[in-house]
This record gives structure tokens, C-alpha cells and sequence, in this order.
């Protein structure tokens, strides 16, 4: 099993959502970001912390420093699954090829429907192949 896969299974276990997960070179930094329907407070993120720990322990996992944390206002979007649960919200949107000579784009999510995603910009409606998607995060409104 994997890094990625084992933290997964932990912090669903526990009732989370694993929005990301980043590590330094040579993995002695890991960056978990979780995310719950009532959002994260710093004791789900102990919680999650915790038990990783103990997870990494018994699987031999070399690491020197866990960060376990809400994903922010500004949250990455990667899975299919975030570009439907999103839909109405503000995303910025960096792609691998540009379109018309852009590669970023902000605007409003429509969705993800038979793998593209729709965006309604200034300009119009963007229908963007999710492959194609480099980065993507919510804008926040304040």
C-alpha cells in the first residue's frame, strides 16, 4: 500500500475527507490537508495527527515531521468528485495547454459533466477537459 493510500484509509476511518497530501523531497515533511462537512477544528486535526502517527509507526513509514491541517478558504481542488461538490463557487483554474494563449482562468463552476468541467467566465462558458487541468482552487469571498 502506498503513502498516499494508507493516509486515506486512516483519516476516513475516522470520518475525514484527505483534500491533499504534500511532501518535501526525500518525504521527511508530510502535509496532510482534511476537510469535513462542518469543516475541521484544530482537534480533528490533532485527532488525525495522532492517529497517523501511530499508522506510521507500525508500517515503518521514514519520516521527520507530520503537519496535519484544514485545507484554508482557498482550498485545492483535485478529485472529479470536488468539481461537482463545488458547482456555484468562484475556482481558479490553471491548465497544461493553453486555450486562445491563456493557461489561467477564474470563474464561476458549473460543474463536471462526462469528464469537463465547465466554467462560466467574463468571456463565457469554458468547457475545459478535467485531465487538462493543472491546478484548481476555490476563490473566497469575503
Amino acid at each position: 500500500m502506498d503513502l498516499q493510500q494508507l493516509i486515506e484509509q486512516t483519516a476516513e476511518g475516522l470520518g475525514y475527507e484527505v483534500v491533499d497530501v504534500e511532501s518535501s523531497p526525500r518525504g521527511r515533511l508530510l502535509r496532510v490537508f482534511i476537510d469535513a462537512p462542518d469543516g475541521i477544528t484544530v482537534d480533528d486535526c490533532a485527532t488525525v495527527s495522532n492517529q497517523l502517527s501511530r499508522v506510521f509507526e507500525v508500517e515503518n513509514v521514514d519520516y521527520d515531521r507530520l503537519e496535519v491541517s484544514s485545507p484554508g478558504l482557498d482550498r485545492v481542488l483535485k478529485k472529479a468528485t470536488d468539481f461537482e461538490r463545488f458547482a456555484g463557487e468562484t475556482i481558479q483554474v490553471r491548465l497544461n495547454l493553453p486555450i486562445d494563449n491563456q493557461r489561467n482562468f477564474t470563474g464561476t463552476l458549473v460543474g463536471l459533466t462526462d469528464g469537463v468541467v465547465t466554467l462560466e467566465t467574463e468571456k463565457g462558458s469554458l468547457a475545459i477537459p478535467f485531465e487538462e487541468i493543472n491546478k484548481a482552487r476555490l476563490v473566497p469571498r469575503f
